[in-house]
């Protein structure tokens, strides 16, 4: 049976020797949820009790050890705890946008809960998110930047949706969305720039990766493959497809059929190897990037490696 991406996660955590951390990170978060109001604590529980793979903080303190020995200081472990609930933010919404009814093998928080309370419970975490971070203003900084980001980046994916477009304009779309949040993740581990390019690149890779296995029929990385090919989303393999002028007709079609979306399925699945080595293109660029700026590489080229072989698995 194949590991799943969370099984695959705790392994990079090990390699790593981020476990300790990442447990801490785990107890942080579950203290934080039991303090909440009594109003919200019932869907935060059920929100943040699920499978999480916390890569996104696992890739905070990893550009920390990449250019600082020592161990992780409670400051930066508090900025990944806030990187994690503003990442959570970003699922409920999608959640919503989507449709979804599963995340992590359960109900979505606004199918389990309602519409309303899953908004407002979204505005709760972003609140005590910044709280979590209230004494450190670069970090309040960098986590303002990423949600004006993620938000501008939704609606550009959402306006571009069943456009001809192409390769360039996905990379444009996956570095603002997933790229962002990657970026913040670099630049709060090393309290500064030096580490952004590399971040970005990861993110990019990641969505990619995303895409991919959404298409092959793997278990998602976060994103939906169903919902995306019927919204219209320019997704790597989408970009790549819709080359074809037949296909990229159906793509822009406002209401497709089953067997038309079946067709777009069919062309983006043919296309799942030239995804590949563009993917793997950009990895080599995050691993340039890792080797250029860094005295320790090693926690970086593992990051890349294990989520390039996310859509291999």
């Amino acid at each position: 049976m194949e590991a799943s991406a969370k099984d695959t996660t705790e392994d990079v955590i090990a390699q790593l020797g981020l476990t300790e951390e990442i447990d801490r990170l785990r107890v942080m978060l579950t203290e934080w949820v039991a303090r909440c109001n009594p109003e919200v604590r019932q869907l935060l529980e059920w929100q943040f009790e699920g499978k999480s793979k916390y890569f996104r903080p696992l890739t905070v303190m990893s550009c920390y050890r990449a250019l600082s020995s020592g161990p992780i200081p409670a400051t930066l472990l508090r900025a990944a705890a806030a990187v994690e609930m503003f990442h959570n933010v970003s699922l409920i919404i999608d959640d919503i946008l989507d449709e979804s009814s599963q995340r992590r093998g359960k109900a979505t928080l606004h199918c389990q809960f309602g519409l309303l309370p899953a908004l407002m419970a979204s505005g709760y975490i972003v609140a005590d998110g910044y709280q979590t971070v209230v004494n450190d203003p670069l970090y309040i900084t960098l986590l303002s930047e990423l949600l004006k980001r993620l938000g501008a980046a939704e609606c550009l994916q959402w306006r571009l949706r069943r456009q001809p477009l192409g390769v360039e304009d996905w990379r444009k779309i996956a570095g603002e969305d997933t790229g962002s949040m990657f970026e913040i993740c670099a630049c709060l581990g090393t309290h500064n720039e030096a580490l952004r390019r590399f971040g970005h690149l990861l993110g990019v890779l990641y969505h990619g990766c995303d895409d991919v296995g959404d298409v092959k029929g793997l278990e998602a990385l976060g994103g939906g493959g169903e919902e995306d090919l019927r919204d219209g989303i320019l997704t790597l393999p989408a970009s790549l497809a819709i080359r074809n002028p037949e296909i990229r007709a159906l793509f822009c079609k406002q209401h497709p059929t089953p067997q038309e979306l079946g067709a777009i399925a069919q062309a983006m699945k043919a296309r799942l190897p030239e995804a590949e080595q563009y993917l793997d293109k950009v990895a080599e660029e995050a691993r340039e990037e890792a080797r250029l700026y860094t005295t320790n590489p090693a926690p970086l080229l593992a990051l890349v490696e294990h989520t390039r072989q996310l859509s291999r698995r």
